[in-house]
């Protein structure tokens, strides 16, 4: 059976297979086969990943099959698509899986963009719960978060509840990478996280003139309505302080940042992975070959 699998999960656009295929050429560079699957059936027809699949999951079901079959709208196909693969985990999944791959083999699964498959439906749960009750499987989330998401304090909060819900109702060990920091002017990724480690509440301290507090409305003469607005931004405002304080308590939601063009930096996030997933614990140790003294010869 399979000894590791990551389910790489993030928002649509997040560049999850992106992140598939910079980590499986990094490994293939030092010896190592990483394969990936895809779990997306919303993948077009005519789209391709930007890896080589050990098995694709459009082969069993796709969302444009069943939107034409059922008449069903994109999310509803989705749901759909998805729940029919759980269905079929311990057969046809698990027949693609092992198939495909060997008793020491690390296997990256690229799943879908929609967050709901996550936080409202609990189908991706289940396709986790059933790898895991196969056994002798070690199992990890890595949550991908567009590097953007450092530039405005709401995104950077919004993706950290969108992290932390995933990672809660998944219920498996998880890190967090931001992706697309190859795209970022150089050094702006490590003075925001630089930032962001003071704690999210201190950060909304700093930046609640910008989004809180007593904003000037444009366009309302009306005293009573400007008062009407100062105290819904003071609401907001304490909410969203104590939404950071939950965040800062439980220190659950940390960020790896990945440059894709940075050897190091596939380095240092393949290492994380490869640590939660205890790979390589149970690898032997093997002493090298005694070197022959020509003389002897």
């Amino acid at each position: 059976m399979v000894k590791c699998i990551q389910f790489v999960m993030g928002p649509a656009g997040s560049g999850k297979s992106t992140y598939c295929a910079s980590i499986q050429r990094h490994a293939e560079s030092y010896g190592r086969t990483i394969h990936v699957a895809n779990l997306d059936p919303a993948l077009g027809p005519s789209e391709s990943p930007p890896y080589d699949p050990i098995f694709d999951v459009r082969d069993l079901i796709s969302t444009d099959d069943v939107a034409k079959e059922l008449g069903l709208g994109p999310n509803g196909s989705l749901i759909y698509a998805m729940e029919y693969v759980a269905e079929h985990i311990h057969t046809w999944f698990r027949d693609e899986l092992l198939d495909g791959t060997g008793d020491d083999d690390y296997v990256l699964l690229d799943c879908p963009g929609q967050i709901e498959l996550y936080t409202h439906v609990p189908v991706m749960k289940s396709v986790a719960e059933s790898v895991i009750q196969w056994g002798g499987c070690n199992v990890c989330g890595v949550f991908v978060l567009d590097a953007t998401f450092l530039a405005d304090v709401s995104k950077f909060i919004s993706g950290t509840l969108l992290a932390l819900s995933v990672m809660m109702n998944m219920e498996i060990p998880g890190i967090n990478v931001l992706t697309k920091c190859d795209l970022v002017e150089g050094g702006a990724v490590d003075k925001m996280l630089d930032v962001y480690g003071r704690g999210a509440r201190d950060i909304w301290h700093m930046e609640r003139g910008k989004f809180g507090g007593e904003i000037e409305i444009d366009n309302i003469s009306s005293s009573s309505k400007r008062g009407k607005q100062k105290i819904r931004d003071h609401k907001l405002d304490k909410m969203t302080e104590a939404i950071c304080s939950i965040i800062d308590e439980y220190t659950m939601v940390a960020y790896i940042p990945l440059d894709i063009t940075d050897e190091e930096s596939l380095d240092l996030v393949l290492s994380a992975v490869d640590q939660m997933l205890q790979y390589g614990d149970d690898v032997e140790f093997k002493e090298p070959p005694e070197a022959v003294d020509v003389d002897d010869k």
